[in-house]
């Protein structure tokens, strides 16, 4: 029975059996751990782990060290057959072993000679379980020997002959290395023409008179004795035909002719091989090496082909100028036929070579060591191949299996042998041996058998950190014969493990697939066979994986600026993590700019070189995390470079340019300026834009301009700088294309006539001499055009005209090459004067008390002498006896465009006399006014009352005084007041209404309730209607003269206790006990007032909202609260306990319309025909309705003060 552990895993059972690893199972070994304590106790048979190649060439000149170590337990003993039989080394006093080792060391340097001890060499080392042999080692010298000493004729021939030379170098162990040179030595230069064969020999396909040369010199060189020996030179000499008669009729009789082949041209002919086809045999794995030289003229090229297959493409070369096809790795499915083609001018030849690679023996399943338990079964395999298939043996401690000791448990069966209940005595090394004609293979395999109790090798009290969620291997490293089972156990009480999140691997580990927290504790690792138990306990801690909480991410940044990673980091708290920064993978570059703190990568001044992808790696011990980012450099391009101009003419040309860099952002479009170097020099124009895929563009160019050009690119960043200019071109001059813009004639006098232009600026002249033709005549007359030639100027001016008469004008522009087209003609005017007729029929409707309508007739256009530009009204107010004083009366003016003839006047007081006048208006001024047309507006309705006070509020009472309003707006004919009562729960009581006459401003109320707030309306009114109103609150007290009447604002502090005062205080059980305990009463309210000085205001907006007075609606402020009425424009402070609005003011009805409604001024807006832009709406501001103010609760603070 075999035993050996499977590298796979085994999950342990769900049940309630114990988690057991039964490792007794048949499999092919045991398994020997390479634990050095383990490997100390074991026995073990030899193995060779080192010995000298099997063919050994030594350098003859120095010792020769015959390699053989090996290992065992025991340590082995060595010993060493020649040539077959026992070699004796104490009996040669040159041949030394090292200690503790079967190495050779044969000392010849000091006497002797190393063909003494040429020879086949084997190493033998044995202990107590076996012997192992090493290969057979053949030991030769090295050679080096000269070249054979000869006669070398100098060798003539006639040009484009071939020639070989023969290089024959001495054969030597090893084989040498073959090449040419001169004496110099200088390497002779080879080509297709001329090169060296494999054979060493050196070819010419047809040489040339510059081939003649005395020193062509083969050299070999032994590479093992590190000598070169050299030949004699070979004397070449080339000839024309006739040098080449000379030459035979002078020197026949002593000189070697070489050939005679005409020089004329020849189809190939093959050097080397001879014939038309060759064998080859190669052995598998080496180079096979393929050669066909030719000679013709011209010179042949040589081309290589398989016959019937292809030549394999990752193993195939070709050298020497293609004469040589190499197969490196050649194998068997390389066995076939290759031909060689020469080809020139002439014709070509083939040459077939048939190819057969043997095979020296391979190992197919070479023999493994065995280690057995006593009683169980095995086999050795030993199986190679090769071409012809190789013979195999075997051999047991170095003897031949069939002359070896018998052993029961052994059979062989061809290339395997086989065990059966093997004993410690079975132990022994076994070799196999497979040989062919081409070689043979050696390997030793020793069998051992064991019988040993269970040993742990893994440490003691090991402790496992592994990372939650991950996996955990618990390691039991474990040896024993037979091969022990294995039993996991976790915790003190020693319970087996029953679970199947477990694995049990068969090497004994422990794998909890996913880790967890409650995976922590102590576990112990038991192992036992028939000889014994041994057991291990081992630690294992769940830490938190590592995390990135905030990764960095992907920035683009433009160039110099800063750019911030950031990379926070989350871990277990009993480790230490280690961040590191890396760009591409690799450490960040060694410069200040990259600045790195806890969390954060600060690269600063960006630049190009900085892009690329940023990686946070965040170490413990137990595991690492990264995150990455991609950081791109952007800016704005590189300026554009190399500006060419091309295709010149009169009025076009063609720039090209060459664009920079654009930076990692991709360019947009080019920008294309000029400069004007003749008429602008230094000022750069916008000539034209071509999208960014394009680098040439045709530009438009006008005549008589020096231009240069440069070129601009831009991205999404921003535009480069500009390119460097272009060389300046100079255009032809040509007569002007264009005439002057914004012709007009305007008079500036009533006798002028002023004609302006736009001049043509120095580029749009297109030539030297740049003037301007001026041309006018009266539009409704026959005059013929009167013309002028003026300067460069942009004015000129016409005197004596008549007033205001139509004129047609142009001007032309010229230079000295000729007129520009002819111009178009524009109409102007001659100078203006004051119109000299009034308006007349002036009269006025009245259309309401703000409000007036004024209607005239036109005045003659003749009469206007100049642009009617419209009407416009005089109108003021006439002065009061008080104001007859002022020196200047305040008129307003409203301007009506056009021909209207009428207009309304908005924004009058009502109740008021005015007056006005109307005036015609030109380019010039105004005319004469029309007569003064006075008119009235009737009344309307008053403004609010100036101000509202509540004064000297008693128990039953309240007095209420006022100011009239500040605009009546007519006769006040009476006052109108409503109030009423605010109860306990914010409800609005019944509504009562008083009329007042005009002249009071003092109204006392009386028989109203005890301590209840009362809400009063108060308004004015005229014989239009009511105006504005104003409102306040007010509470009664019981002390008259000392509680103020009027709340503050700020009381919401008692707002729930002031509630509840009041509910008591209105109840008739507590009225009737006021009037029988007086005392008791003004103690009670003593009490109660000095529990509403801990409280504050109260809503009553919502209240109201529900009880507004359906007759009045009272103001609406923007914080719903009241106060006491202030006009706005004096701006009076209130008294203290006064409510007023978020302003401070309470807002009043207004009846007075904007003009800005109707017209402003001489500044006035109106349409052509006169009439106002706009739409008429008398401005008023909005009543807000009753009971949307909010009201407040009494102030218990001003409340108590009132009794100090």
């Amino acid at each position: 029975m075999q035993l050996k552990i499977m590298p796979k895993k085994t999950p342990l059972s769900a049940g309630r059996v114990p988690l057991i690893l039964f490792l007794c199972q048949m499999i092919s070994a045991l398994e020997v751990p390479l634990d050095p304590k383990l490997l100390e106790d074991l026995v073990q048979p030899p193995t060779i782990t080192q010995q000298s190649p099997k063919d050994y060439i030594i350098d003859p000149r120095e010792n020769i060290v015959i390699q053989c170590e090996a290992k065992g337990k025991p340590p082995p003993s060595f010993s060493w057959t020649r040539n077959g039989t026992h070699f004796d080394i104490d009996k040669d006093p040159l041949v030394t072993m090292k200690s503790d080792s079967g190495t050779l060391i044969i000392n010849i340097m000091s006497e002797g000679k190393a063909e003494t001890y040429e020879g086949i060499y084997q190493c033998t080392a044995r202990n107590e379980r076996g012997a192992a042999i090493s290969n057979n080692i053949v030991i030769r010298p090295s050679r080096s020997p000269l070249w054979t000493k000869e006669k070398l004729e100098p060798i003539i021939l006639q040009n484009g002959q071939s020639l070989v030379l023969p290089c024959r170098p001495p054969i030597g162990l090893p084989p040498p290395i073959i090449f040419w040179m001169d004496n110099s030595f200088q390497r002779l230069p080879q080509s297709e023409r001329v090169s060296q064969g494999l054979n060493g020999d050196l070819y010419f396909s047809n040489v040339l008179p510059e081939d003649t040369r005395e020193d062509y010199i083969c050299y070999a060189r032994f590479n093992h004795t590190q000598t070169i020996q050299q030949k004699q030179p070979i004397s070449v000499k080339v000839l024309s035909v006739d040098e080449l008669n000379e030459t035979i009729a002078a020197n026949l009789s002593d000189t070697e002719f070489y050939g005679a082949k005409s020089n004329r041209e020849r189809p190939p002919t093959f050097l080397t091989p001879e014939g038309n086809a060759s064998n080859k045999e190669e052995l598998r794995g080496n180079i096979l090496s393929l050669e066909c030289i030719a000679e013709g003229l011209p010179t042949p090229i040589i081309y290589w082909i398989k016959e019937d297959g292809t030549l394999p493409i990752n193993r195939t070369f070709y050298r020497n100028f293609q004469k040589t096809l190499q197969i490196i790795q050649v194998s068997e499915t390389d066995s076939g036929n290759y031909q060689c083609i020469a080809k020139n001018a002439l014709g070509a030849i083939h040459h077939t070579i048939s190819v057969t690679v043997k095979a020296a023996p391979y190992w197919i399943m070479e023999p493994q060591n065995l280690v057995l338990s006593p009683g169980d079964d095995g086999t050795l395999i030993c199986r190679a191949n090769g071409n012809p298939k190789p013979r195999i043996s075997w051999l047991s401690n170095g003897v031949p299996i069939e002359i070896a000791p018998d052993d029961p448990s052994r059979k062989i069966d061809g290339d395997t042998v086989i065990f059966t209940n093997v004993q410690e005595r079975s132990s022994a090394v076994y070799q196999c041996n497979a040989s062919n004609e081409y070689g043979y293979l050696l390997a030793n395999a020793f069998v051992n058998v064991l019988a040993e109790p269970p040993r742990i090798l893994t440490s003691a009290n090991t402790l496992y950190q592994v990372i939650a969620n991950r996996p955990a291997l618990l390691d039991c490293a474990f040896f024993g014969s037979p091969l022990p089972t294995i039993e996991w156990f976790k915790g003190d009480k020693g319970s087996a493990l029953r679970d199947d999140i477990y694995i049990l691997h068969e090497n004994g580990t422990l794998e909890i697939p996913v880790a967890q927290k409650e995976s922590t504790g102590t576990y112990t690792c038991v192992a036992r066979n028939k000889l014994g138990m041994a057991k291990n306990e081992v630690n294992l801690e769940i830490k938190d994986p590592t995390r990135i909480i905030k990764q960095p991410e992907y920035a683009i940044v433009q160039r110099g600026s800063t750019v911030s990673f950031e990379c926070k980091v989350k871990h277990d708290h009993t480790l230490i993590p280690t961040v590191t920064w890396l760009k591409e993978n690799r450490e960040l570059p060694t410069d200040e700019r990259f600045t790195v703190d806890k969390d954060h990568l600060v690269v600063a001044d960006v630049n190009d070189d900085d892009g690329g992808t940023y990686t946070c790696v965040a170490n413990t011990t137990l595991d690492s995390v990264s995150a990455s980012a991609v950081l791109s450099v952007v800016d704005v391009p590189n300026p554009p470079f190399d500006l060419e101009l091309t295709d010149q003419l009169d009025k076009s040309v063609q720039l090209s340019w060459t664009p920079g860099d654009d930076n990692n952002s991709p360019i947009t479009k080019f920008i294309i300026e000029y400069e004007d170097a003749m008429h602008e020099a230094g000022l750069w124009h916008h000539q034209t834009e071509v999208p960014g895929t394009q680098t040439t563009a045709q530009l438009k160019l006008s005549p008589y301009v020096n231009y240069s050009f440069r070129v601009m690119a831009e991205n999404s960043l921003g535009r480069s700088s500009p390119s460097e200019a272009s060389e300046q071109y100079l255009t032809k001059a040509a007569e002007p294309d264009k005439n002057p813009t914004t012709v007009e004639g305007l008079g500036s006098e009533p006798d002028n006539l002023v004609i302006t232009w736009k001049p043509l600026s120095g580029f749009e002249s297109n030539g030297p001499g740049l003037q301007y033709k001026v041309s006018w005549r009266q539009k409704d007359g026959d005059d013929e055009w009167t013309s002028v030639v003026v300067a460069n100027v942009s004015k000129y001016i016409v005197s004596g005209t008549p007033t205001f008469v139509p004129y047609l004008i142009k001007v032309q522009a010229l230079n000295d090459v000729g007129f520009a087209p002819e111009p178009a003609v524009v109409m102007g005017h001659s100078g203006e004067d004051l119109p000299m007729v009034a308006p007349g029929n002036v009269h006025v409707t009245v259309v309401n008390s703000t409000l007036a309508e004024v209607h005239w007739d036109p005045v003659p256009l003749k009469s206007i002498r100049g642009h009617l530009q419209g009407y416009r009204i005089y109108y003021w107010k006439a002065q009061s006896s008080s104001q007859r004083n002022r020196r200047h009366i305040e008129k307003k003016i409203l301007t009506f465009q056009g021909s209207k003839t009428h207009g309304m006047l908005p924004g009058l007081e009502p109740f008021s006399h005015y007056t006005l006048n109307v005036r015609v208006v030109n380019g010039k001024g105004e005319g004469p006014a029309s007569p003064d047309r006075g008119f009235h507006t009737p009344e309307g309705v008053p403004s609010a009352p100036s101000t509202l006070k509540i004064v000297n509020p008693t128990l039953d009472s309240l007095t209420l005084e006022w100011d009239p309003p500040s605009h009546p707006n007519g006769i006040l004919t009476e006052y109108t007041l409503k109030y009423q009562p605010i109860n306990s729960t914010h409800e609005l009581g019944p509504l009562v209404d008083l009329k007042i006459p005009a002249n009071k401003t003092r109204w006392t109320l009386k028989n109203l309730n005890f301590s209840t707030r009362y809400k009063f309306y108060f308004y004015a009114q005229t014989s239009a209607g009511s105006g504005s109103q104003i409102t306040e609150e007010a509470v009664t007290t019981v002390d008259e003269g000392k509680m103020a009447g009027i709340l503050p604002p700020d009381v919401g502090a008692g707002k729930a206790m002031a509630s509840r005062q009041v509910d008591i205080a209105t109840q008739g059980w507590f009225i009737g006990l006021m009037c029988a305990v007086a005392l008791l009463i003004l103690i009670l309210l003593i009490v109660c007032f000095i529990r509403r000085n801990k409280g504050g205001k109260y809503p009553v907006k919502e209240k109201e909202d529900a009880h507004a007075d359906p007759e009045i609606q009272p103001m609406k402020e923007d914080d719903g609260t009241f106060g006491e009425y202030s006009d706005a424009e004096d701006h009076k402070p209130l008294k203290k306990g006064s409510r007023t609005p978020s302003d401070r003011t309470v807002k009043k009805e207004d009846s007075d319309d904007s003009l800005v409604d109707y017209g402003e001024g001489v500044n006035g807006q109106f349409n052509e025909d006169g009439s106002f832009i706009g739409q008429y709406s008398g401005k008023k501001e909005k009543e807000p309705a009753e009971g949307n103010e909010s009201s407040e609760a009494p102030s218990p603070v001003n409340a108590m003060n009132s009794f100090v």
